[in-house]
């Protein structure tokens, strides 16, 4: 088989890749990433040592990636995942996260390739999701226990991130009709691990433990600033193998849309992730307080894996604790990632 990973060399897409290349044996896996994130050229070395070629291709020119060799199965990583960035260069993320989509969609269509679609959570309503705490300004630690599955809606604004990623999803739906191509859409939650140059709003769990180990500044944003926010978080080895999981039965289980997340038991808070890492780290360190919400972040969303694990007999094995711990030892071995965070 013939995999070509869109963002290969990206957080998500060069641990697939490499995960993979371990796994699928006599298979040819390559990726197509322009190198432009922060952590790319790393990501690109590791997938050298595994034998993975990139291919130094932007997204948006489709001349160039009509003419790739052909492929049996796309894995569509590629986006720009940070919502902020919806507001601040809107450009940018239509023409990566749909266009690029469609340029995919297209290779598709001329190799006859099926194609596993990287979608995201945040293609829910932030008002219906908001809806779910009474109290917008978190002065008290969330104790709801709502998981949010496939068919919540969808139909309100979620931001541009959001509404890129689910008319993606309604343009791969539309392509592949009444074809004999199949794929596979699945709605991840927050992915963490190493390997990942987390942000404020995107990647976050690195960027917490990371900002521990080299004592830095960090700060709770929105909500009051208390840092109540709740998130689930899935390690992304977990990412890995239900996407191999997700390859060996396309031919049984396809043309659906899937949530993945952490769920309930691999959900946390900001101030409890906090706790966590002073712990691993035994540092402790200033965390300002800015009470002003983004009126695009959301207070509380936990993934229901309901569906996934009724398709699959599949859930994540990985609970929160080894991810901090997986992710503080790559932050012990690894060198030079201090000016990365």
């Amino acid at each position: 088989m013939k995999i070509l990973i869109t963002g290969g060399c990206g957080f998500v897409g060069s641990n697939i890749a490499i995960y993979l290349k371990k796994n699928l044996y006599k298979s040819t896996i390559s990726s197509l990433d322009n190198l432009t994130r922060k952590g790319s050229s790393l990501n690109k070395q590791r997938l050298l040592r595994h034998n993975v070629k990139n291919f130094k291709i932007d997204i948006e020119n489709y001349k160039k990636i009509k003419v790739l060799p052909k492929f049996d199965l796309i894995i569509d990583c590629c986006a720009e995942p940070a919502i902020e960035a919806s507001r601040k260069d809107p450009d940018r993320v239509f023409k990566t996260n749909l266009v690029g989509t469609f340029n995919i969609l297209k290779k598709c269509l001329k190799d006859k390739s099926n194609l596993i679609f990287l979608s995201s959570s945040r293609v829910y309503s932030i008002q219906d999701l908001r809806k779910l705490i009474k109290n917008s300004n978190l002065q008290k630690p969330i104790k709801i226990r709502k998981k949010i599955n496939e068919k919540f809606n969808t139909c309100s604004p979620s931001s541009l991130y959001g509404f890129t990623k689910l008319a993606s999803e309604k343009l791969i739906i539309e392509t592949f009709f009444n074809t004999k191509l199949r794929y596979i859409i699945n709605r991840f939650g927050v992915i963490a691990g190493p390997w990942q140059f987390g942000k404020q709003d995107q990647g976050f769990v690195p960027l917490w433990v990371a900002k521990h180990f080299f004592k830095k500044k960090l700060s709770y944003i929105g909500f009051g600033g208390k840092g109540h926010q709740v998130r689930d978080v899935i390690h992304i080895k977990d990412v890995c193998e239900i996407t191999l999981i997700q390859i060996r039965k396309i031919n049984k289980i396809y043309n659906n849309t899937f949530n993945i997340g952490g769920g309930l038991t691999n959900s946390i808070s900001l101030k409890d992730l906090t706790i966590k890492c002073q712990e691993i780290t035994k540092n402790k360190i200033k965390i300002k307080k800015i009470i002003k919400t983004s009126i695009f972040d959301i207070p509380y969303f936990v993934t229901d894996n309901n569906k996934i694990k009724k398709f699959y007999k599949w859930k994540p094995s990985r609970n929160i604790n080894q991810l901090i711990r997986d992710i503080h030892f790559w932050l012990k071995t690894q060198n030079n990632l201090k000016n990365f965070f």
